[in-house]
């Protein structure tokens, strides 16, 4: 009823929580909607893409209203001369379906670019992506604006970069980059530019440079070794919470600097005093990235594991966005884990059992086309399919690609029972029993289980062949349990040296079988 009553500004504000909870209230929306419709021309240009947001967000049905609202933003952006501005409406303009591009929109986008910064002009290129995705004329004009559109921004991306003089400012434009764009046409000249700028590294930017290396994936040596130094030199000036920043790239990346024990002592001396001050999420993911470089200081473990610790976690998950919810109740589980195999005097109890099974449930199963050639491969190198059990789930519900069992004399031994998982023709791991049921054969003395891992690129930093601390990780744990661990990398499994079906065989048998 109230719905009625209100004016421009109210039914903005309405718009906006109504998709930020996700509403489906049609009644609602449609009264909003037609105070919004009527009132159109006193709204500023950015309250115009917040409402065009929240609508299309919210999955509203009226083409009458978003041809208004296209049109009208289309009006505003024209007549603008603020990149900030310009490139809000663009991408605004973006999310609504349009079978043409109008030109005056390029023209003005053009006209700006010159002047935006590196946060803008990815902004820009995930706009330019949106209309190649929806536009059928593209892949027949190698020539079309779109082409010229992602040249000029990665000309004005690469020149802005060598005119840079101030690290912090370059840094702050980068905070929230990602994307393709920025990865394959930007991100080598960020690299020189931040090596450039290496001696302005200093204890107020370093973990927002440490961020933004471990977002990248992106392994660069002699910049680590100066944010390693600078650490150790000012580590009281840095803030506790900000070691976990400062950390995570060495972590995650698995570098190891000249002082590497040093710097994790140091670290760890700094936020151990103030450990309660520490939101309960930001703890659990300190301590997981510590546990990815073997470090696992007693008393955050003990802090950690705890029923009064684990209930204000739980407490903080319902508050927190999905993903940082999911991402942080799977480090707990990760860390868990990693602690009852590398820590079994600390006696922290395994208790992720039926989260591990809900989350084996909720997979999908498949596995990729190069998973299924090496297990077939296995097969034949082995002695048979028998030979060889897919998609294993280990103690601690670690999953394992292949697992094959050897004697004391490096021979393959076969298994009593068919492997409890089968690959179907198309890829999908079928369960013949819970994974938490799998039953393990009995090994006779002197024999030793083989678990086979392919390690796609996601195990690697993406500008080297160096592998990253999770894999390293994953490794560790494996041989605790009792494995011989065969990793197979994607980049040798696709080289030229093994680009036959016999040189694949030969490297599978000397992999496994010496």
């Amino acid at each position: 009823l109230m719905a009625d009553e209100f004016n421009a500004q109210q039914a903005l504000a309405v718009a906006e929580a109504l998709e930020e909870i996700r509403s489906r209230n049609l009644t609602l929306l449609n009264k909003i909607a037609s105070i919004i419709q009527k009132n159109l021309h006193v709204y500023k240009s950015l309250e115009v893409a917040r409402i065009t947001q929240a609508l299309f967000l919210l999955h509203y049905q009226n083409s009458e209203l978003f041809a208004t609202l296209r049109k009208t933003l289309i009006s505003f952006l024209q007549r603008s001369f603020y990149p900030s501005e310009v490139t809000t409406l663009t991408r605004v303009l973006s999310m609504l379906p349009s079978p043409w591009l109008d030109e005056g929109v390029v023209s003005r986008v053009d006209e700006v670019m010159s002047q935006c910064d590196l946060d803008e002009l990815n902004t820009i290129s995930f706009a330019v992506a949106k209309w190649i995705r929806n536009d059928p004329s593209y892949r027949h004009n190698t020539h079309s604006k779109y082409v010229r559109l992602l040249q000029r921004l990665s000309n004005c991306g690469r020149e802005r970069l060598q005119v840079a003089a101030k690290l912090d400012l370059v840094l702050e434009e980068l905070k929230y980059i990602s994307g393709a764009w920025f990865e394959e046409m930007l991100l080598e000249e960020v690299i020189a530019t931040l090596n450039r700028m290496m001696d302005q590294v200093n204890w107020t930017n370093i973990s927002e440079l440490a961020f933004f290396l471990t977002r990248m994936n992106h392994l660069h040596p002699p910049l680590m070794d100066r944010m390693a130094k600078v650490a150790l030199e000012n580590i009281d000036k840095i803030h506790f919470s900000a070691t976990y920043a400062t950390l995570l790239p060495f972590s995650i990346l698995n570098y190891e600097p000249t002082q590497k024990d040093e710097l994790y002592d140091a670290c760890i001396k700094r936020f151990t005093p103030h450990m309660s001050s520490f939101d309960p999420h930001l703890l659990v993911l300190l301590a997981y990235s510590l546990a990815v470089a073997d470090h696992f200081p007693e008393e955050l473990i003990r802090e950690i594991f705890n029923i009064d610790f684990l209930g204000k976690l739980d407490c903080q998950l319902e508050s927190l966005p999905d993903t940082l919810n999911v991402r942080t109740r799977q480090r707990l589980m990760e860390l868990n884990r990693a602690v009852c195999l590398e820590c079994p005097e600390f006696q922290v109890p395994w208790f992720h059992d039926s989260y591990c099974e809900h989350l084996q449930r909720k997979g999908n199963g498949s596995i990729s086309p190069v998973q299924q050639q090496i297990h077939k491969m296995l097969g034949e190198v082995l002695g048979g399919i028998n030979f060889v059990q897919v998609a294993v789930t280990a103690p601690y519900f670690y999953s394992v690609d292949f697992e094959c069992k050897l004697d004391k004399h490096l021979q393959p031994l076969p298994y009593s029972e068919p492997s409890p998982q089968q690959i179907s023709g198309r890829g999908k791991v079928l369960w013949h029993s819970t994974p938490s049921e799998n039953i393990r054969d009995e090994l006779p003395p002197g024999a030793q289980r083989v678990a086979v891992d392919f390690l796609d690129s996601r195990f690697f930093c993406k500008n080297s062949h160096h592998i990253k601390g999770e894999a390293l990780m994953r490794k560790r744990h494996l041989e605790i349990l009792g494995y011989h661990v065969v990793q197979i990398p994607r980049f040798e499994w696709n080289s030229m040296e093994l680009s036959t079906f016999d040189a694949r065989k030969a490297y599978l048998r000397g992999k496994i079988l010496g």
